[in-house]
């Protein structure tokens, strides 16, 4: 009998610090309840999504101990554990939940090693692949100095509980702070087709080796809109949200795209989506969006 074989990812591979992982990812913000909190409507649902991301192929998953709080990652341990050599799981720190669903800033030193041991409790593993150190808020980064909390991660690194760093929400100066603090291998910033304010970092971080991760990858809770953007979708006779992610795979080879969602059609929407062939055409039209 013959096994039907998975067709490679889109994008390829990046190398995040010593481990190899697929361009294309899978952010698992989208398991939790309404608005990040509480567990999923369907358990079961949420479990198969993230065993048909890895079965895919994908093994880069984004997560967060205060997403739920603690529920994507007990359901990734649930879904995933003893985890294959191959899966990075990437988590963050910097904020924590309040019982109304906000996301209230903790970065004091025993703030951060809390939450560390609290995403090491409930993955269930000894060290964490990859901690971003999440700084800014709601509205996006802001002029603060990262140093004191950055520091602390990186004692946490040298104690072996971490094994590499990474920053979210960050100006390009933080990005610079960080790294003469220690190893930053990867900037986890929003950014879209039209959100487009981190371009010469993206490039500047390409040019160094360190990987860009973008949230809110087809805008977040305001779906992404253009003309343009419809315009190639009809031209391509695909829909805008896989234009939009074959544009990001097609921006810089260091993009990394973590798209999330609680389904597996959609799951294998998306990256059929990242595999877009575009021309340069396209591209040109595309690039309108974001600097119009």
């Amino acid at each position: 009998m013959e096994t039907a074989l998975t067709p490679p990812l889109p994008g390829g591979t990046w190398k995040l610090g010593d481990s190899t992982v697929t361009r294309f990812g899978y952010g698992a913000m989208q398991l939790a309840g309404p608005w990040v909190m509480g567990p999923p409507a369907d358990h079961d649902g949420a479990l198969a999504v993230l065993r048909e991301a890895v079965d895919l192929g994908i093994t880069h998953i984004d997560t967060s101990d205060a997403y739920g709080p603690r529920v994507t990652n007990e359901l990734i341990r649930e879904a995933l554990h003893p985890y294959p050599d191959s899966l990075f799981i990437a988590t963050k720190v910097g904020a924590t939940r309040d019982a109304q669903g906000g996301w209230p800033t903790a970065r004091r030193p025993e703030d951060l090693r809390r939450q560390v041991h609290e995403n090491l409790n409930s993955l269930g593993v000894e060290a964490l692949d990859l901690v971003n150190m999440r700084m800014g808020d709601a509205q996006g980064p802001r002029p603060d100095s990262i140093a004191e909390a950055f520091e602390t991660l990186a004692a946490l690194r040298q104690e072996g509980l971490i094994r590499h760093l990474g920053v979210s929400n960050v100006t390009a100066e933080q990005v610079a702070e960080a790294r003469g603090i220690a190893p930053v291998v990867c900037v986890q910033n929003m950014y879209n087709l039209a959100h487009r304010q981190d371009d010469d970092l993206v490039d500047h971080l390409a040019a160094d080796g360190i990987a860009y991760v973008p949230f809110f990858p087809l805008g977040g809770f305001t779906p992404l809109q253009s003309e343009a953007l419809s315009q190639v979708a009809n031209r391509l006779e695909a829909t805008p949200m896989s234009v939009a992610l074959a544009w990001l795979m097609r921006r810089s080879p260091n993009i990394l795209l973590i798209p999330g969602t609680s389904s597996t059609a959609h799951l294998r929407e998306n990256i059929a989506g990242a595999g877009l062939s575009l021309s340069d055409e396209d591209v040109a039209e595309l690039d309108g969006v974001g600097r119009a």
